[in-house]
């Protein structure tokens, strides 16, 4: 394990608008608030979600073409080189309660939603990929 502190810096509010990318909402807030490094919560509505499922190196997609509650979204932001990038889970839910969840993949469509970031004041999450589990993971400088 490797275990690193940061203080609570800003904390940013925002309402994401219909028929924005969810990623790339998140991403333009957390780069018009200067957040490199932080975690959000998210809640709202989707037009449609694209999910996924990692197996074996690869997301492995859940495409979901209907109006969705967001149940919870969590995640993110760090960095990978210059490249922000945002990590999130994200549990919907249909009409009938029934629920569906895993990482939030692009195309996912914004009804509305309201999401709150937290700067992780000092902090530099940088990521590099990791060759057991095929992903871009935290690496801290040791």
């Amino acid at each position: 394990m490797s275990l690193h502190e940061s203080k609570a810096g800003k904390v940013v509010f925002a309402r994401l608008i219909e028929n924005e990318d969810l990623l790339e909402a998140i991403a333009s807030v957390s780069k018009q608030a200067k957040i490199p490094a932080g975690f959000f919560t998210l809640i709202g509505t989707l037009k449609r979600a694209k999910l996924g499922f990692y197996r074996d190196g690869k997301y492995e997609p859940i495409e979901i073409a209907r109006f969705l509650e967001i149940v919870s979204c969590i995640g993110n932001i760090s960095s990978k080189g210059k490249e922000s990038i945002v990590h999130a889970h994200i549990a919907v839910s249909d009409e009938k309660g029934q629920t569906f969840g895993g990482h939030v993949l692009p195309t996912c469509l914004v009804a509305t939603a309201e999401l709150m970031l937290i700067e992780a004041a000092g902090m530099k999450l940088e990521r590099k990929f990791n060759d057991k589990t095929k992903l871009s993971l935290w690496a801290f400088d040791q």
